[in-house]
C-alpha cells in the first residue's frame, strides 16, 4: 500500500471518528425526556371519569327516578326503603360508584384550566371558546339531565370554567398592575382588589347555579394561587376538594404530570362535552326516559 493510499485510509478513519463524536456530542445536548404523563393522557383520564359520571346520572339516575325512589326515600318508611333496596340495589350502588368516579374529572379540569392560563398565547381566545361552547353546551346539557330543551336553574361546567378563567384574569392583571408608591400599601391595594375580583367571580358562578358553581370557582382560584409550587398546589387541591370523597384523588395523576402537552387535542374536549350529553339524552330517549328529569 503506497503513502497516498494509507493517508487516505487515516483520513478516512478520523473523519468517521470525528463523526460519532459529533453524534455522541448531539445526543448529550439533547434535554432529557422527562418522565411522568402528558397533558393529553390526564385529560383523557377527566374525560373518561365525565363520561362514566354522566352515564350514571343521564341514564341510571332516569331508572332510578321512575322507579319511586324518592317518594319513598322521603316517606320515612324505613321498611319501605329496605323493600326498595332489596329490589333495586344493584342499580342503585351501580350508580352511585360511576357518580364517584365522576368526581375525580372536575378537579383535573380545573388543574388543565390553570395549566392553559399560564401557557396560552393568546387569553381573549381561549376566554371566547370556553364560552362559546358554554353557550352551545347548555342544550344538550339541559336534555341530558333535565328532560328539557332550556332550563335555567342549572348550568353547564363549562360556564365555571369560563367564570374561573375570568377571574384569573383578573388576579393577573391586578398583580402586574402599580395601584399605590409604597410598597406596602400597593400590596394591600393588591389583596383587596383580589378578593373583590374572587368575590365577583364566585358571585356570578353563584347566581348562575353553574355547576359547582362558586365552590368550583373557588377550587379553581385555589389551584392557580399554588400553581407555582407543584407539591403545594396538590396539597392545597386535595384540601379544597374534600367536600368530594373521591375527588381528591384526581391529584394522583396531576402528580405525574410532566409538564408536556402530549397530544394535540384542543379542541377535542370542547367538542366531545356537548356531543356525548346529546348521545346521553338520545339514548335515554330510546329507553323512554328522555324527558325524565334525573336525580
Amino acid at each position: 500500500m503506497d503513502s497516498i493510499q494509507v493517508n487516505s485510509v487515516v483520513a478516512a478513519s478520523e473523519q468517521t471518528t470525528g463523526m460519532q463524536v459529533a453524534g455522541q456530542a448531539d445526543q448529550a445536548a439533547l434535554p432529557e425526556e422527562k418522565k411522568g404523563i402528558k397533558g393529553s393522557t390526564i385529560k383523557i383520564i377527566a374525560i373518561v371519569s365525565m363520561l362514566i359520571d354522566h352515564i350514571g346520572a343521564g341514564i341510571l339516575g332516569r331508572f332510578i327516578m321512575t322507579s319511586g325512589y324518592l317518594s319513598i326515600a322521603s316517606s320515612g318508611d324505613l321498611n319501605a326503603v329496605m323493600q326498595w333496596m332489596m329490589e333495586n340495589g344493584v342499580l342503585f350502588y351501580t350508580y352511585s360508584a360511576m357518580r364517584m368516579i365522576g368526581r375525580l374529572g372536575f378537579p383535573i379540569f380545573c388543574f388543565l384550566l390553570v395549566e392553559g392560563f399560564q401557557r396560552t398565547h393568546d387569553v381573549k381566545k381561549y376566554a371566547m371558546r370556553l364560552g362559546i361552547f358554554a353557550l352551545v353546551s347548555e342544550i344538550p346539557f339541559d336534555l341530558c339531565f333535565n328532560g328539557k330543551v332550556l332550563e335555567f336553574g342549572y348550568q353547564n361546567v363549562f360556564f365555571t370554567l369560563f367564570l374561573g378563567l375570568l377571574t384569573m384574569i383578573a388576579f393577573d392583571w391586578i398583580a402586574k398592575k402599580e395601584w399605590a408608591a409604597g410598597k406596602g400599601l400597593n400590596q394591600t391595594v393588591k389583596v383587596i382588589f383580589s378578593l373583590a375580583a374572587l368575590a365577583v367571580g364566585a358571585g356570578v358562578a353563584h347566581f348562575l347555579k353553574t355547576d359547582y358553581a362558586a365552590t368550583g370557582v373557588l377550587c379553581i382560584m385555589v389551584l392557580y394561587v399554588f400553581r407555582k409550587k407543584k407539591p403545594l398546589q396538590i396539597a392545597a387541591g386535595c384540601v379544597a376538594f374534600l367536600w368530594e370523597v373521591t375527588a381528591p384523588l384526581a391529584f394522583i395523576p396531576v402528580g405525574f404530570y410532566n409538564g408536556k402537552r402530549g397530544l394535540k387535542m384542543k379542541y377535542f374536549f370542547y367538542a366531545f362535552y356537548p356531543v356525548h350529553l346529546f348521545l346521553i339524552w338520545l339514548v335515554s330517549m330510546l329507553l323512554g326516559l328522555g324527558w325524565v328529569p334525573v336525580m
